[in-house]
């Protein structure tokens, strides 16, 4: 016979600290995913396994046979032919297992995701709040897998020989946002009772927070346009701040600019930066004024000092035209900056401690009917 859920709530105390930890690993897999992301995109690796098998496609070539055959459905790709005719077998393996990496991944993360969840679910150790935002991450990242294969299949589309660039910005933006979902529901998990900010810097943290993904959606369309390319000279572009009104909306219709133009897409990454930089010192001022000696002026400091060395690093890969290195180094330090932007955020609304003595003991997520609670 199951326990009692007020019996129940008291495993949610001693497994917050182990849930917290899942989590916190859970977001370095993502940083590392999305790392592995943007090789595979710096290679052209990408576009080297042409289909989509959620199961059977973990296991990778194991003979020649195999390895003949998936040669062949790539050699059928327009990136092969435009870009790669000629290119042997061995050249193709090394493609391809970049690929196959970035998808094995994903299925790990997967795995590591959902059966620690049903564990921590079956033991009573997440609350309602919790379990809701964990599962509707799930829901996120088995949606995640189905958006990378869109991005992929773009790729492979008559005369492409690389996956669309708002697809590919939409795959990374989604990374992003599970990764804030993570942190976020991980910086709650403290056993301990923390006092909210002033609410000028708990609204100002959350805009920092949105501000920094919107930007790592505009670096996605920058990779995925190549658009860092366009101009590698700084502050200027090519010795105007400003480009001309006619060159930044050159296309027609005007909307497809933002997508599209590779002056604009630069600019806009830019001028975003820039304005990243600008609140995130505001905001490390207004925390240091305002709640001097706290953990959000700490917390604030280290977001501005994160985005200033991210800014630092960007203007050095544009000038250097992108290399792998630096390219894939501007990527993961952006999740840096949105791990911190995020816990920041998150922490500054602060939170009751769990599971206290006092009053109505926390009811595990998913036994409410047990407690006769249904809200």
């Amino acid at each position: 016979m199951p326990s009692s859920p007020s019996i129940r709530s008291a495993a949610i105390r001693p497994h917050r600290r182990a849930v917290r930890i899942w989590l916190y690993l859970l977001a370095g897999l993502v940083v590392a995913m999305v790392a592995l992301g943007g090789a595979t995109r710096l290679t052209g690796s990408g576009l080297s396994i042409t289909e989509w098998k959620p199961v059977t496609g973990a296991i990778p070539p194991l003979s020649a046979a195999d390895w003949a055959a998936e040669f062949e459905k790539y050699r059928g790709t327009p990136q092969y032919k435009i870009l790669n005719d000629g290119m042997g077998l061995d050249s193709f393996k090394a493609l391809y297992w970049w690929e196959w990496a970035h998808r094995l991944l994903g299925r790990l993360i997967g795995l590591a995701f959902f059966l620690p969840l049903i564990v921590f679910w079956l033991r009573g150790a997440l609350d309602r709040r919790l379990g809701l935002g964990l599962v509707a991450l799930g829901v996120v990242g088995a949606f995640q897998g189905a958006i990378g294969w869109i991005m992929v299949a773009s790729g492979l589309q008559p005369g492409m020989t690389a996956v669309a660039p708002v697809k590919l910005a939409l795959h990374l933006t989604t990374a992003s946002v599970i990764l804030a979902g993570l942190v976020w529901l991980a910086a709650g998990t403290r056993s301990v009772a923390l006092a909210p900010a002033p609410g000028r810097i708990r609204a100002g943290s959350v805009a920092l927070m949105l501000l920094v993904l919107v930007q790592i959606a505009l670096g996605g369309l920058v990779a995925g346009s190549h658009a860092g390319l366009a101009y590698n000279t700084w502050p200027t572009m090519n010795g105007r701040f400003v480009p001309p009104l006619d060159v930044l909306f050159a296309t027609v219709p005007w909307i497809e600019n933002f997508v599209d133009n590779l002056t604009l897409v630069q600019f806009n990454h830019r001028m975003v930066a820039y304005l990243v930089v600008i609140l995130a010192v505001l905001h490390a001022f207004d925390a240091r004024l305002s709640a001097p000696g706290t953990g959000a002026a700490r917390r604030a400091a280290g977001v501005a000092i994160l985005a200033l060395a991210q800014m630092g690093l960007g203007i050095a890969t544009l000038l250097l035209a992108v290399p792998l290195w630096a390219a894939l180094a501007h990527q993961v330090f952006a999740m840096a900056v949105l791990t911190m932007a995020t816990a920041h955020a998150r922490l500054s609304r602060g939170h009751v401690a769990v599971a206290t003595a006092v009053g109505e003991p926390v009811v595990p997520f998913g036994f409410e009917p047990l407690a006769g609670r249904t809200t």
